[in-house]
């Protein structure tokens, strides 16, 4: 662990740290919209968070980073919904700043999942609004 993650983890106790998306080119462009402000909420896949990836609190301070495992923001969780993938409004999708429609959310969605464990209308989705407290870019 970097002495910057270090100090992060002395700053904000109890902090996670994760990355967003599945590839470099993704994560960079998706802390890009948290950076604008455009991006308040992201979502994952139950089966990760059962297998081990850090489930999002209410109220704790996590570490995204980059791809490179530099620390890229802070955030908090504000809110959490569980929920199948199907019952995903378009307010709530919308809210994740990627996509115009909710019809442009499920198909990035979709091919997102089923790059990363499979893919089925009725999984479970845990969807978490955030907001940014520290931009370390």
């Amino acid at each position: 662990m970097s002495d910057v993650l270090k100090a992060l983890k002395q700053r904000y106790p109890g902090a996670k740290t994760f990355k967003f998306g599945d590839s470099a080119e993704l994560c960079e462009e998706l802390v890009a919209l948290v950076r604008s402000g455009k991006k308040v909420a992201t979502c994952g896949a139950l089966r990760d968070y059962d297998a081990g990836e850090a489930m999002p609190e209410i109220g704790r301070q996590d570490i995204a980073l980059n791809w490179d495992d530099t620390p890229a923001l802070v955030i908090e969780t504000a809110e959490l919904v569980q929920c199948r993938f199907d019952e995903i409004t378009e307010a709530m999708a919308l809210a994740e700043g990627e996509d115009d429609s909710l019809e442009e959310w499920r198909a990035g969605h979709s091919a997102y999942f089923e790059r990363n464990g499979g893919f089925s209308p009725d999984m479970q989705i845990v969807w978490e609004r955030f907001r940014l407290i520290e931009d370390l870019g």
